[in-house]
């Protein structure tokens, strides 16, 4: 089963089983067969321990089992380890049992001496019966719930999952069709970063920055060429040689943007980054850090180019 498939299958078993427990349409140990299988696909050691407990049965010797007994409110004296240890299908069939008893066990019609006495011991049987089905039906109750949010966690787990990943995927084909207008040089450039990334090793790291270093450079390159003389900004005079890649840029975003805000921010991020990749090729950076830095460059790059596109949509509408 390929990663999305599994991850389709997760998200429709979850969905089903909310239904499964919400609408109660089955027992308790088919229902706990189909959490056993999320909990093998998504869930952690200790919840398929767990639903393997109400599957078949606690163990009296068992640390996560006493655990398990208290959350679900099985013990009936802890101190004398008494309690209903049975599984939830065995929880479920006593219910079921000690309800018919009760519905044998009514007087009718009674006569004779006997009669104040019978209908008492009666009496105390049937309580005795309703106050077991109360502890039973209090076990389940809060069994059912613990599996709910379980599977409810795993669902919205991987919805949102899934959101994200569409939302990213349809930002991700603006941003390189708007690089690929602008800077196609730099689109080029991206394959190589996640092909030396994948190596993992300290030389190819080194090399992944080297061409973040050279994207924001190219970059630089193709939205604002270099020129002569400066631009003040802020009442800094900033030089636009060929050399100064980050003035160009931030000259680049103060002409899209009006704002001051998110002119320092941007003017931050760039510089945080261009330190960081350029850095980071003379010191040791871990390959999740150098992907994480791929990753800011790239969304850096959408940003800054999302912003012509503002302003193209204002110029118009103006």
């Amino acid at each position: 089963m390929t990663t999305e498939s599994e991850s389709d299958h997760i998200l429709f078993l979850s969905r089903e089983l909310l239904d499964d427990i919400e609408l109660q349409r089955l027992e308790a140990d088919k229902l706990l067969l189909k959490c056993s299988r999320l909990a093998r696909l998504s869930g952690t050691d200790e919840i398929k321990q767990w639903i393997k407990l109400e599957m078949e049965g606690y163990s009296g010797s068992k640390e996560l089992s006493d655990h398990y007994m208290s959350r679900t409110g099985r013990w009936t004296n802890f101190a004398e380890r008494k309690g209903y240890w049975g599984p939830l299908a065995q929880i479920e069939e006593n219910i079921r049992v000690q309800k018919l008893r009760i519905d044998v066990s009514k007087v009718e019609s009674l006569s004779g001496d006997g009669l104040i006495g019978a209908m008492r011991m009666n009496r105390d049987a049937q309580q005795a019966l309703a106050n077991g089905i109360s502890s039973m039906v209090a076990i389940r109750s809060r069994v059912l719930n613990m599996l709910h949010t379980f599977v409810a966690g795993v669902y919205y787990e991987r919805q949102f999952a899934k959101v994200a990943e569409s939302t990213f995927e349809q930002y991700k084909k603006d941003v390189d069709a708007l690089i690929a207008a602008h800077a196609g040089d730099v689109l080029e450039k991206l394959p190589s970063v996640v092909a030396r990334l994948q190596e993992g090793n300290d030389e190819a790291v080194s090399q992944a920055l080297t061409t973040c270093r050279r994207i924001i450079d190219s970059f630089a390159d193709a939205i604002f060429p270099p020129q002569a003389g400066t631009y003040n900004l802020g009442g800094n005079d900033l030089s636009l040689d060929a050399n100064k890649h980050q003035n160009r840029i931030n000259v680049y975003v103060a002409e899209r943007t009006d704002s001051k805000s998110r002119r320092t921010r941007i003017r931050q991020n760039l510089s945080n980054l261009y330190d960081r990749v350029s850095t980071g090729v003379h010191t040791d950076v871990t390959a999740e850090e150098a992907f994480s830095l791929f990753l800011n460059v790239y969304l850096f790059l959408g940003e800054i180019l999302h912003l012509g596109v503002a302003r193209a949509k204002n110029s118009a509408m103006a």
